[in-house]
């Protein structure tokens, strides 16, 4: 596309990319001023450029930084909220990257077709769990949650063929979810499962594993509170994945 513009516009063109990061906050006179060149000649640029003018161009620019990490932003921060900043990036795209798409349409299609969606879930785990309860009923999908420990282990002795689990727990080692879980193993129930331990004793009952990356970083080392960002993470990617995929039938 280049060799379709004139001197002045090539010109202007490299000005442009060479002071990108400023280009977003300045007006069409401004950048005239600076270039040395006609607001005249800034707008033939950028309708050659494909845009169908300068704030198009901007608009363009802004949302293309807005899906990456300003480094130059982060550099200006102490040490410590640029660690807090980049631990959740790496846990984010971590957790994207260990997903396995079969495993997103095989619980979509055991969600689909169940009489009733019963989740599992404790301590922390409750916030995400409860969150998915209230998005499947709001598609109209029966769906409860049990968070007491006594009432997990009895009900899931009574759990029917025609239902599915979903269990949320970022350890997979909380004894009344294992119990759980091998109550459905033992009687034949799909169960689903989120999680950010892959060798987490409740692995080995699960039908379908979510499974998301931890951080070996804790900020609360004397507690166990240790972050569910990829357990939100995995939560909302099957609940999406499963209201884009109902909604075109």
């Amino acid at each position: 596309m280049d060799h379709n513009l004139s001197e002045s516009e090539k010109y202007l063109w490299d000005f442009i990319q060479k002071n990108i990061s400023e280009i977003s906050n300045i007006s069409i006179v401004k950048l005239s001023e600076q270039a040395n060149v006609s607001t005249a000649t800034i707008v033939r640029l950028m309708k050659k450029k494909g845009f169908e003018g300068f704030t198009a161009f901007k608009h363009h620019l802004k949302e293309k930084d807005s899906q990456n990490i300003n480094f130059s932003l982060l550099d200006k921060a102490d040490h410590g909220i640029r660690t807090a900043i980049l631990k959740n990036e790496h846990e984010v795209i971590r957790t994207i990257n260990m997903i396995e798409i079969g495993n997103i349409e095989d619980a979509i299609q055991k969600i689909s077709v169940a009489k009733r969606v019963i989740i599992f879930a404790r301590g922390f785990s409750e916030l995400i769990a409860q969150e998915m309860m209230i998005k499947f009923q709001l598609t109209d999908k029966y769906c409860e949650l049990h968070t007491d420990p006594e009432i997990i282990k009895s009900i899931s002795k009574r759990i029917t063929y025609d239902e599915v689990v979903i269990f949320v727990s970022l350890n997979g080692e909380t004894e009344e979810l294992v119990i759980a879980a091998e109550n459905c193993y033992r009687n034949e129930i799909g169960t689903i499962l989120l999680t950010a331990n892959r060798t987490g004793s409740i692995m080995k009952y699960i039908e379908i594993p979510f499974i998301g990356f931890k951080s070996e970083v804790s900020l609360f080392p004397d507690y166990e509170v240790r972050s569910r960002l990829p357990l939100s993470i995995l939560a909302r990617i099957l609940l999406d994945a499963y209201v884009l995929r109902t909604q075109k039938h």
